[in-house]
């Protein structure tokens, strides 16, 4: 079976490394490159978390390059005060030494990666600065990328930074307006209409205990942090995990219900970062994405679990209708 080629740029982030394993883990999927861009956690914590879930899956063969360390024209504001300190629960996962990470620049980064490989698939976990930076500076190399999927934005829900935005637009909203609007394929967005539905639940994480204490080890280091912020945040009981919804739509976008329309990011004042998704098509503009509205939750989860544990979607679909309490969170 011939490998679907995949760079990953994320901000790694408890949900940002979840992804990053489900995906080195994916027989389908050939990840050639992460790129690191300040979002949860300012890029040299990110760079270092990157290698972290590298060394858990054996592929400290991919290369890892330091992106954007900063937003383009607003202040830096982390969300260390929801991954902790150390953007990984503060799990205290020893550093990875030795290993030789990359400037993304014009040189190396993205063209490096995408000037000898033609119909990669590009996933953004986080705030989209290197998107933008690469799109407005090398807009050429974009013809090698054949998807462009971004988690970010928020439609009929709330956001979970302000009333109205989701936190990698509200970073950096100039740099999500300029990728809706300059980005040369059309982009499939997973919001946070679709995310919310991905709990990972302490029942459920008792589960994968249960599957393969050892494969589930690195997952409960990191995610009881998760579960105490969104207990006291939003009393939910469990963490929802936005991005691993990335990998499994990417691979599995049938198994959802999209839209696609105009979209714009607010860049300044009260609503800063909101999402405008003009579905009137009031400005009757030609449509820049496809947004995801309905996904199916049970299969999501059964499918993270089965990449996190390595273990068959058969395997992982079964145990999962075994925990019946859980499953409510999952229609």
């Amino acid at each position: 079976m011939q490998k679907q080629k995949v760079i990953i740029d994320a901000d790694p982030g408890i949900d940002d490394s979840l992804a990053l394993l489900m995906a080195l883990n994916s027989p389908e999927l050939d990840v050639i490159g992460i790129s690191i861009v300040a979002g949860n956690v300012p890029v040299t914590i990110g760079v270092q978390n990157a290698l972290k879930v590298l060394q858990e899956a054996k592929r400290l063969d991919i290369p890892v390059f330091a992106g954007a360390t900063h937003p383009q024209h607003h202040e830096y504001v982390s969300a260390q005060d929801t991954h902790g300190m150390d953007g990984l629960g503060e799990s205290d996962l020893s550093s990875v030494e030795g290993v030789t990470t990359y400037n993304l620049n014009e040189v190396d980064g993205y063209s490096q990666l995408l000037a000898s490989a033609q119909d990669v698939w590009f996933m953004a976990l986080g705030p989209l600065t290197n998107v933008a930076a690469s799109i407005q500076r090398q807009p050429a190399l974009w013809q090698h990328v054949s998807r462009l999927i971004i988690m970010g934005g928020a439609y009929k829900t709330n956001g979970n930074t302000s009333p109205v935005a989701e936190y990698n637009f509200w970073v950096d909203p100039d740099a999500a307006d300029y990728v809706l609007q300059n980005s040369p394929i059309m982009i499939e967005l997973v919001p946070l209409d679709v995310t919310r539905k991905i709990v990972m639940t302490p029942n459920i994480l008792q589960m994968m205990q249960y599957i393969n204490p050892e494969k589930s080890e690195f997952v409960t280091k990191i995610i009881q942090f998760y579960f105490d912020f969104h207990w006291q945040q939003e009393h939910v009981l469990g963490a929802v995990i936005n991005d691993p919804l990335v990998v499994f739509y990417a691979l599995h976008p049938k198994l959802s219900r999209q839209l696609t329309t105009f979209m714009t990011i607010v860049t300044s004042g009260i609503a800063l970062g909101q999402s405008i998704v003009d579905i009137a098509d009031f400005w009757h503009e030609k449509p820049n994405a496809i947004l995801l509205q309905e996904i199916d939750a049970r299969a999501a989860m059964a499918f993270i679990i089965a990449r996190l544990l390595n273990i068959s979607l058969e395997r992982a679909m079964e145990e999962l209708d075994n925990i019946a309490t859980d499953l409510e969170c999952l229609s």
